[in-house]
């Protein structure tokens, strides 16, 4: 299934090293035009040319695996052929409305409510803003303030929402936020439900939920020293900060004390929705349910900018213009969002997803036992996070092996992320569209990419041997 959406089945190395003559050159006027703030190219230095589907091909005409689909935002593969043809079919009319009412604004705001869950359907609008899910999260938690009257927000260790000023401030990473403190206030980091790094300090299978009765007591405590909050922003899968998925019924205890405390829900589904779980929303595979969900990324089609909220009838309180953006509705953003809507139910990506998730964890799991450094796996659907620990006992980080994973990768023709609280979790965020056949031979690269992390017996060797 999609075997003719991609370049080839395979990744291609044609240079003999990556990044090839062409990419240098490009990187280095790149380094010349552009502001220090680029990062992307420094872990990965490649420089593009083309992509479809699954796979990219740089300038020297390498061709790359896609395991890391623009950070989450090609749920769909790059350049699908069946969404650019909408695109290019969409009629001479007007791109920018800023919000005007227009047909395809309309059709698609119809398709995506009706696309909720049947417990959900008839109880939420939408809102558009900037086309980026830092501006959805600015909404979301200007909206919750509006509403309660208070500021105080709860967000999460791990955490990361965006990098405009008040999603950075709900984003937990120091060294994203130690240089342009003060961040907005009244803002505190509960404890996520990160079993592998359990912030309580409690062991597998000894866990009776305590981050919750943390923040229990600091919803409920009167000498909390927290204010009463306004809302709790959660992402039911944490993406940057790992790829954490919390312990089943830790989400629905989390929801139900906000819910009995008066404290509105805001579920962050940038990264982990528009079906890169295998459903529409992350949260759908528990039974918790948000008060305004924040949309990005993957709802743009094929990366077109688009960013939205939905929030619960009831909270549709703002007056006009409260929360507006030069950019906000981006028409062809949504003529791609209301085609790959239509593609996922078409092609019932759903249960491919599924299919492949299962495909994917027993290959990692396979890796993992071969490796004295792969601490834990972890996934849900298209969305995998690998933990690399110099020992599986202390598990201590081991960032220097990860990004050397990375780095042997895209030699070979895979390209692939890091992301985790120490930096050493190597990300997996394939499209949804990957044939199993490429997927295999990713998973190969990968694979070979660790077999040298298998061989020394001492870390200390490896080291020597690496660096």
């Amino acid at each position: 299934m999609f075997e003719d959406y991609h370049f080839s089945e395979n990744a291609k190395i044609i240079t003999n090293k990556v990044p090839g003559e062409k990419s240098l050159e490009l990187l280095a006027e790149q380094d010349q035009l552009e502001s220090k703030n680029r990062s992307y190219p420094r872990g990965i230095p490649i420089a593009f040319e083309s992509a479809k589907g699954a796979t990219v091909k740089d300038v020297d005409g390498n061709i790359f695996i896609d395991f890391f689909s623009g950070c989450g935002v090609l749920n769909l593969g790059h350049n699908n052929k069946d969404i650019i043809k909408e695109i290019r079919e969409f009629p001479d009319g007007i791109m920018h409305a800023l919000d005007f009412p227009t047909k395809v604004k309309i059709d698609f705001m119809k398709e995506l409510l009706s696309s909720l869950p049947k417990n959900l359907k008839g109880k939420y609008k939408i809102s558009f803003g900037g086309p980026t899910g830092s501006d959805a999260v600015e909404a979301a938690i200007k909206l919750a303030r509006i509403n309660t009257g208070r500021h105080t927000i709860l967000s999460f260790q791990g955490s990361y929402h965006g990098m405009t000023m008040g999603a950075l401030s709900v984003t937990s990473s120091l060294k994203h936020r130690e240089k342009v403190n003060p961040l907005i206030p009244g803002v505190h980091f509960m404890p996520y439900c990160s079993c592998y790094r359990c912030p309580m300090g409690m062991k597998n299978g000894k866990c009776n939920l305590e981050c919750v009765h943390f923040i229990k007591n600091v919803l409920e405590n009167p000498h909390s020293g927290v204010d009463k909050p306004a809302a709790i922003i959660i992402e039911p899968i944490q993406g940057e900060g790992g790829t954490y998925i919390p312990r089943d019924g830790w989400l629905e205890k989390v929801v139900d004390l906000a819910r009995k405390n008066g404290v509105i829900v805001i579920f962050d589904e940038v990264q982990a929705g528009f079906y890169r779980t295998g459903k529409l929303f992350s949260f759908q595979h528990t039974n918790s349910v948000p008060d305004i969900i924040t949309m990005s990324k993957g709802i743009g089609g094929i990366g077109l900018p688009l960013s939205l909220i939905l929030l619960r009838n009831e909270l549709d309180t703002w007056e006009p213009g409260t929360h507006i953006g030069t950019f906000r509705g981006n028409q062809l953003g949504m003529v791609a969002g209301l085609s790959a809507m239509k593609f996922v139910k078409r092609m019932n990506i759903e249960n491919y997803v599924s299919r492949l998730e299962k495909l994917f964890l027993k290959e990692l799991k396979s890796i993992q036992k071969k490796s004295k450094f792969i601490g834990e796996i972890r996934g849900r659907g298209m969305m995998f996070g690998v933990e690399y620990v110099k020992n599986k006992k202390t598990k201590e980080p081991f960032p220097e092996l990860a990004k050397k994973i990375r780095k042997r990768c895209y030699e070979n023709g895979l390209l692939v992320e890091i992301g985790g609280y120490y930096d050493n979790v190597v990300r997996l965020l394939p499209s949804l569209i990957i044939s199993e056949k490429i997927a295999r031979n990713g998973l190969n690269i990968f694979k070979n990419a660790n077999t040298i992390a298998s061989k020394p017996n001492k870390i200390g060797f490896l080291v020597a041997f690496l660096f």
